[in-house]
Formats: C-alpha cells, structure tokens, sequence
C-alpha cells in the first residue's frame, strides 16, 4: 500500500527575496526589448523566435542536468504544451513585430493589459466566476488601454498598436493554458517543450520562403543575450512569485513600465508619452484591484 506523502508546509512570504528576484525579471524584460531592437532590422520575428529558442533547448537540458530534473521531462499532457506554445508563439511573435513599430514604453503598457484579458477569459475555459470585481477591473482595464492607444487621436489606430493587443491576446491565452499545464507538469518539462515547440515553428515559418537568415558576426552577442534574458526574466519572475504574493510582486514588475520608458529615450530618442504612463496605472490600477479581490477571496475560504 502506498503511503500518501504528507502535506507541505504553506512558504512563508519573503518580500525582500521576492524584490530582489524581480530585479532579474525587470532587467531581462528591459535586455530582451534592446536586443530585440537591435537585431529586429536583420532578421524577421520567426528567425529571431528559432535562434531565441535553440538557444533556449541548450539551456533549459544544462540547467536540467546540474539540477537533476532531466527525468521530469515528458511526453505526457503534449496537446496542453502545444496548445500553450502555439498561443505563446503568436503572441510574441506580435510582440517582436510591435517592437520595431511603436515606442517602447507604450508596448510594455499595453502587455500589461493581459492579466485583465485571462480574467476575462478564465471563467470561458478554466470554469471561473466570473465576478463583479472582475468585469470592473476588466472595463477600468479597457479604459487604460484607450488611454495608451488613443485609437480616435490624430494618428489613429496604427498596425502596431493591433500588433500590441494581439500580444495581449496571446500572452493571455498562454497564460490560461499554462495555469492548466502546471497542475500536471514541472517547471522544467514546461520550459523544454516551450523551447523545442516554439524553435520548430519558428523553423518552419522562418523557412516558408526556402531561406533562413544568419545573424551577422556582429550581432551574434544580442542573439545570444535575446535566448538568455527571456528565460532569466521568467524564471525570476516564477521565483518572486514563489516568495510572494501576487499583490506584492506586480507592483514591483510594473516598475518596468518607466524603466523602459527612460531606457527608450536615452537609446532611442522616444519622448515620455504622459498618456502612455496614465493609461498604463490605470492598467496597473485594474490589475490590482482584481489580484486584491482573489487573494481576499481566498483567505475567506480558508
């Protein structure tokens, strides 16, 4: 007869741990979006997303061997790992293409936008309520994105800005899946199948017109710096989020917003768009009264 492993002690909160691990989140997001500029004009979104990820299969098998976590790696559950990275791929794919397309800060305000997209759709495909509080932060949430975008404005809606919410969009689905996949998988199957899925269809979309690009000699260092600050700002993320609540970290994780705001007028000449940052607390705002209401939610059930 089996014997059932006891439960395991709730973690304790370690705020200041948590912060420290949201640095390495914020600084990769912030090195991700600068190499993803600086090697977007020689190669295309899918080449960028198949070197992104070759890199990132050498990675996630050596850190997989030192911690010996290779044996988690499994075929098990693959329609949810393809379902996620299929979603995933499509967002960041936009992602990259709204890169080279609008300022930086902007597009970081808009992604922020996709928590309030997966509450939207959770109660859709995870069997959640969906609340009063929700469908409020959901609409203060649609009202930010106006402000960030000013679709009616002089310029209009312009394909980058749609390139922005679609990556909303697929981020939002990703995230909805891999809320699914983790209650079945480890971290570490997930990062694998992450890695090898999106590096076969970055392949096979990069090759559609019989070619696939080399990075010149001399981005070679960014390509290398775009496989590698992905994956350390997830993981610090995932990490921070181990720490600590929702509530405490994504504040912290906001403060990307006016970091690459500076960091796109320094390197880029792009002017501090007040509209950008309103629209994007007003996001924030959105996020954080919907992550208050859950985390109330759940102390009142225990």
């Amino acid at each position: 007869m089996t014997v059932a492993p006891p439960p395991r002690p709730p973690v304790q909160a370690e705020p200041l741990k948590a912060a420290l691990w949201m640095t390495g989140s914020i600084l990769g997001f912030t090195v991700l979006a600068i190499s993803g500029r600086q090697i977007g004009t020689a190669l295309d979104p899918y080449e960028i997303m198949f070197y992104r990820s070759a890199i990132g299969i050498v990675t996630v098998l050596a850190a997989a061997s030192l911690l010996g976590t290779r044996g988690e790696i499994s075929t098990r559950h693959m329609h949810l790992h393809i379902l996620r990275n299929l979603s995933h791929f499509a967002g960041q794919v936009l992602w990259l293409t709204a890169l080279l397309l609008i300022p930086l800060a902007q597009l970081f305000a808009m992604e922020f936008s996709y928590p309030i997209i997966v509450a939207l759709l959770a109660p859709l495909f995870l069997g959640e309520r969906l609340t009063q509080v929700r469908m409020i932060s959901a609409a203060l949430g649609f009202a930010g994105i106006l402000l960030v975008a000013r679709p009616f404005g002089g310029e209009g809606l312009s394909f980058g800005l749609i390139a922005a919410v679609g990556c909303a969009f697929g981020f939002a689905g990703s995230a909805i899946v891999t809320k699914r996949l983790t209650r079945v998988a480890s971290v570490t199957c997930i990062l694998f199948w992450l890695a090898v899925i999106q590096c076969l269809l970055g392949l096979g979309f990069a090759a559609r017109d019989g070619a696939v690009a080399l990075p010149p000699v001399a981005l070679i260092p960014w390509v290398v710096l775009i496989g590698l600050s992905g994956l350390v700002a997830h993981l610090s993320l995932t990490r921070a989020l181990s720490l600590a609540p929702a509530t405490v970290v994504t504040p912290i994780d906001f403060t990307r917003l006016p970091l690459i705001g500076v960091v796109g007028m320094a390197l880029y000449g792009e002017p501090l768009d007040l509209w950008v940052f309103l629209g994007g607390a007003v996001i924030f705002a959105a996020n954080w009264i919907n992550l208050r209401s859950e985390a109330s939610a759940r102390t009142a059930i225990r």
